[in-house]
Formats: structure tokens, C-alpha cells, sequence
């Protein structure tokens, strides 16, 4: 049956809402699509239920392709299979925890991995019963500090999430690779332009993982690639580590006085200065830059952490903080950001703007008193042999010459330094370019993680106990509405591709002649038994300014209006894309837009 605006429970807006920061924000509540309940969650009205419905009528239709099954777990869960893989506490703030009348603790889901292990441990015990995929798709919540951009970053949101489970590492590759294509063909029926780039696996662990990113400038992702193919996101780069030095022959280091130079820009020009050599000024990348960072862990402590890179180089607070677990040994997600003054107070061996690599080196070179000892990060760059212009733990003094591997020494590499424009792709395919995107979906081969945890078990062909290895696929299908939204729209509103649209025609009833009402009513009759989905603006007292304005706004593929050309026996049929518009035979009009379809 046609929606008719006239009861139809919408409400346009003439006037942008304050808080929408973005196009599909600004536009999906305007146009009736969503409304605010509180920050970060949204009521879905009829529309856009319309539309997102078809989004996950694509997704389901591509996951039963691939022989996945569905099914069904509550939003609400009890916390101790969280406690077993320890997100309950890796969690941290992130998710929305809460308490039944008797006292127990549960959650507001964020994901499923555990749940689904345990259905699988339940029913399953022979490796005759794998390999197997099973997904959902359901509410999952998050405490985002900052919820912004509507449904692009909310606190409720709709995701599809699929699990496989697989005997061997052989299966757990043969699912993943069946469910990278399946998310290929979604994206691309639902006309989404799609990069897939390597990612780290983050606080989800296993071996293998990728993001499929929507280019779109407002993205909150970076990512870069190559004109030889590579494409990764920046948290996934590696640098192209530079080969060793021979440092047998190097000269001394040697400390200097260099006042008032707590900056690199205030140092190059001091070392220029006091140490000018015959081949080249010093420059930034001479200069080896200390960084003290604050980790904020899971359990609610504080680490602090040293981070040496090149001095021409800022550190990508995101990149350390998709890499820094490894070497705190720790599961989860972390806060990381710089240092403060109270983080320094109680690390007096810190000296602001002198920092050096190691706080040893002071007692060596200055003989003063090291302080407690620091974790000590370097990045890539930083190689046996390489030397460096840096503080020396002394307010007023840098080390010059100092000798990466004769001089200090460090406790672990990091990805550290923000990702630039034309610096190499890791596998040789040309200087990388860098861009904006938003992430649709990301895959993960999990391997044995959760499984372990969870003690999912089957026998083998040989009879004996083997861990299920595992595999984990999202899809953020609120998050693709947004997008489409966000790709599909001009200064007028929404332009829907057919395919997800509310309706695939707006019919618009202009004037007031009963003539015009009876013919676009008729229309509208013939188009829906034609197979196509109408709105059909019936309101009898709004303006053709109004009418027009709203049928803009919502975005349906097709406008039909039927108004003073009536007389001449013809419509106005207008491509919403395009704003290409015809008058066409009334008579021919549903053959006409069937023709378009």
C-alpha cells in the first residue's frame, strides 16, 4: 500500500537541527528518518526504517549466500563469560554495565564473540560438525565518551556480526576469504564505495585483519595507499625500517649547553649554531624527540611510557595506541595521551623540553642521580648506529653524536610517528598517499582467542580434543544508512539509490482540482501494481513550493508531479539524481519510470 503524506506520521524540518555536525546527521532528521532520544541514540520513524530494513535485507541476503545461519542473542547478558576472556575489566569504561534486583552484574552488549563460542560449545563436539558461520543482526551499545556525528558514532547502533568456526587454520582461511567476498557484494549493491585495508586486530587479537572504508573526508579513519595496490589503515603501516649502521669509527658523544631550546625548532637552530659541520645544516630529522606518555590501562592505572622518534616527525597518538599492548602485555583498549604536568611531577628525572633516551645516560654522561626507570619505546627508524642531537636529562643541555646501540639502548619498537604524504608503501609500491574514510565493516581471523577462553573444544579426526579456531566479521549496518546519506545527497536533501530508497516513486498531487487528486491517485494505484513502492503526497491545503520542497528533501529515486500540464494530458516525471525532468503522456507515464527503474 502507497504512504500517503497525508497520514503518514512525518514531520519535516525547514531549519538544520543545532547539533547535526554532518550531512546524513543534518538530513536524516530533517527529513523525518530518525529523531534524537538522547545523545547518541536515535528513534527509527517510518521512513527510515524503510530504508534501513533494506540495507539489512542486502546483508542478510549476501551472508545466507555464503551458507551462514542466523540467529538471535539478547542485547542484555550476564557478565561472567566477559569475565572468562577478562573484558569485563579490559572493557573499561566503554560499556554500559547495570544490575538486576538481586544484585547481579550484567551488560548492554557491545559485541557477541563470547556468546557465540558458548552456543557452539553447547551443541557442538566433532570436528564433523565444522566448519559452520553463524551471524545476528541486533542492537549493539557502547559509552562513546563524545557521540557525535548521529548514527555514524552513536551509543545504540545496529551491526551485523558473524562468527566461524573452523578445525584448522586451513578452514578458519577458507571462511574468512568466503565472508571478504560476501562484504565486497554487499558494499557494492548497496553502491558504496568500498576500500579494503589491512588493520591491526587490536583489542579483538587473532592474526589477520582488514577494514572496508568508505573514502569520505569526514571519516574518522586515515588511512593510505599505493598506486601498486597497497592500502592499509595507518594504525596497520609499517615503516620501512632503514638498514644498520657501523658505528665503530664514530666520534664521542658529546654534551653540550644549548639554553632556552625546549623546542626542536629552538634546538636545530642552537645546533647550527654551536656545532655547524661541512656537510649540511642540522635539520629536524637530525634530532631525536622524547615523548612522555600517559597510558591509561583497563584496570584504571596510569603508565607512563618514553617514545623516541626523529624530531621531524609528530607522534599519531591513534597508531601507539592500536600498538602499545603488546608491550604493556595487557588485552583491551587504552587511553593514550600526552603526558601532564602532574605525570611529570612524579618522574623528576623528566626534564620538559631535555628529555633523553634512557635516564641512565644522565648518571653516565652528567653523573647526576637516574631516576626510576621507564618503559622506552623507539620508532622503526631509530637503528643501531643511527646518531641523534637529544637532551640529556639536564635542563639546558642536549647530547650531540649520541649513538643508537653504543650510547642506549631501548625495550621495544613502536609505530609511533604520524603516517606522511609520499613516505614509502612497506611493500615497495610507490610513495603512499593519504584519506579520509569511514569504516563499514572490518574482519578479523581470530584464531583460538576466545575459543581458549572459552574452552570450545571438539574432537578431531584422530579422536582427540582440538581447539576451535575462530573468525570474527562486522558490518555497522546503521552506520551504512549514515553513509548513504552522507554519499546520496545535495543542497536540496537525500538522494536514495533505488535499491534502498523508502519508495521508488514520490507522486505529487500540485493544485487543487479534483481532477489532478483522482489522476495522481490513479497513477499511484497502477505504479504499485506495476511492482513499485509510491509515496504519494495526497495533502490537500500545502503549497506546490511545500510539496516539492519535502519530495526533494526525502530523496525518492523518481518525482511524478501531476499538476497544470494535466490539461495537456501529460506530468512532469523528474530524475531526483539528475534533476533531468520530462513531461510525459499520462498514459505513458508508469512505463515511462519503469523504463528508468
Amino acid at each position: 500500500m502507497a504512504l500517503r503524506l497525508s497520514t503518514l506520521f512525518l514531520r519535516t524540518l525547514r531549519e538544520d537541527p543545532v547539533d547535526a555536525e554532518v550531512d546524513s546527521h543534518r538530513l536524516l532528521l530533517r527529513a523525518g528518518y530518525i529523531r534524537r532520544a538522547a545523545p547518541g541514540i536515535y528513534t527509527w520513524l517510518p521512513l527510515g526504517l524503510r530504508v534501513l530494513r533494506k540495507v539489512e535485507t542486502i546483508v542478510r541476503e549476501e551472508m545466507d549466500a555464503i551458507g551462514a545461519q542466523e540467529v538471535h542473542f539478547p542485547a542484555l547478558l550476564p557478565k561472567e563469560p566477559y569475565e572468562q576472556t577478562n573484558r569485563w575489566q579490559e572493557y573499561g569504561d566503554g560499556i554500559f554495565r547495570l544490575q538486576d534486583r538481586k544484585g547481579a552484574d550484567y551488560l548492554l552488549a557491545p559485541t557477541h564473540e563470547e556468546m557465540f563460542t558458548l552456543l557452539v560449545k553447547d551443541l557442538y563436539s566433532s570436528y564433523k560438525d565444522l566448519p559452520l558461520s553463524l551471524y545476528q543482526i541486533q542492537n549493539k551499545y557502547r559509552d562513546e565518551a563524545r557521540p557525535r556525528a548521529g548514527l555514524l558514532r552513536g551509543r545504540e547502533f545496529i551491526m551485523k556480526d558473524s562468527y566461524s568456526f573452523d578445525i584448522d587454520d586451513a578452514g578458519l582461511e577458507a571462511s574468512y576469504m568466503a565472508h571478504r567476498g560476501a562484504y565486497l557484494r554487499i558494499f557494492e549493491r548497496l553502491g558504496l564505495e568500498i576500500i579494503p585495508v589491512a588493520a591491526t586486530a587490536g583489542a579483538m587479537g587473532g592474526s589477520k585483519s582488514e577494514e572496508f572504508l568508505h573514502p569520505m573526508a569526514i571519516g574518522e579513519d586515515t588511512f593510505v595507499r599505493s598506486d601498486g595496490g597497497y592500502a592499509a589503515n595507518v594504525e596497520a603501516v609499517t615503516t620501512v625500517v632503514p638498514e644498520e649502521i657501523d658505528f665503530s669509527n664514530a666520534a664521542a658523544a658529546l654534551v653540550r649547553d644549548t639554553p632556552d631550546t625546549p623546542t626542536i625548532d629552538t634546538l636545530v637552530d642552537a645546533a647550527n649554531q654551536l656545532a655547524p659541520r661541512a656537510e649540511g645544516a642540522w635539520t629536524a630529522a637530525d634530532t631525536l624527540k622524547n615523548v612522555v606518555l600517559a597510558i591509561d590501562l583497563p584496570t584504571g592505572e596510569r603508565q607512563i611510557v618514553v617514545v623516541a622518534l626523529p624530531g621531524d616527525r609528530d607522534v599519531d597518538l591513534k597508531r601507539i595506541e592500536a600498538n602499545i599492548g603488546t608491550h604493556l602485555s595487557i588485552g583491551g583498549e587504552v587511553g593514550v595521551e600526552a603526558a601532564g604536568e602532574a605525570d611529570l611531577k612524579k618522574h623528576p628525572g623528566l626534564i620538559k623540553g631535555y628529555i633523553g633516551p634512557g635516564l641512565s645516560l644522565a648518571a653516565a654522561v652528567l653523573g647526576t642521580e637516574a631516576a626510576t626507570k621507564l618503559l622506552f619505546l623507539v620508532d622503526p627508524r631509530v637503528v643501531s648506529g643511527t646518531s641523534w642531537i637529544t637532551g640529556a636529562n639536564e635542563e639546558g643541555k642536549h647530547v650531540f653524536g649520541l649513538v643508537a646501540g653504543r650510547d642506549f639502548t631501548w625495550d621495544g619498537t613502536i609505530e609511533a610517528a604520524q603516517v606522511r604524504e609520499g613516505d614509502p608503501a612497506p611493500d615497495g609500491s610507490g610513495p603512499l598517499e593519504t584519506a579520509r574514510g569511514i569504516e563499514m565493516g572490518h574482519i578479523f581471523a581470530l584464531g583460538t582467542k576466545y575459543s581458549k577462553a572459552m574452552d570450545l573444544k571438539v574432537l578431531d579426526q584422530n579422536g582427540k580434543l582440538a581447539v576451535v579456531t575462530m573468525g570474527s566479521y562486522g558490518i555497522g549496518v546503521t552506520r551504512a544508512v549514515a553513509a548513504l546519506a552522507e554519499s546520496n545527497h545535495d543542497d536540496k536533501g537525500l538522494i536514495w539509490p533505488s535499491n534502498v530508497a523508502p519508495a521508488h516513486v514520490h507522486v505529487v498531487a500540485v493544485g487543487r482540482g479534483e481532477e489532478i487528486f483522482d489522476t495522481a491517485a490513479q497513477l499511484t494505484a497502477d505504479l504499485e501494481a506495476a511492482g513499485l513502492e509510491v509515496i504519494y503526497d495526497d495533502r490537500p491545503k500545502v503549497s506546490p513550493g511545500v510539496k516539492f520542497g519535502d519530495a526533494e528533501l526525502l530523496g525518492v529515486p523518481t518525482i511524478l508531479a501531476v499538476g497544470r500540464g494535466l490539461v495537456d494530458g501529460v506530468v512532469e516525471i523528474k530524475n531526483r539524481a539528475t534533476g533531468v525532468a520530462e513531461n510525459v503522456a499520462v498514459a505513458e507515464a508508469v512505463q515511462y519510470i519503469l523504463d528508468q527503474q
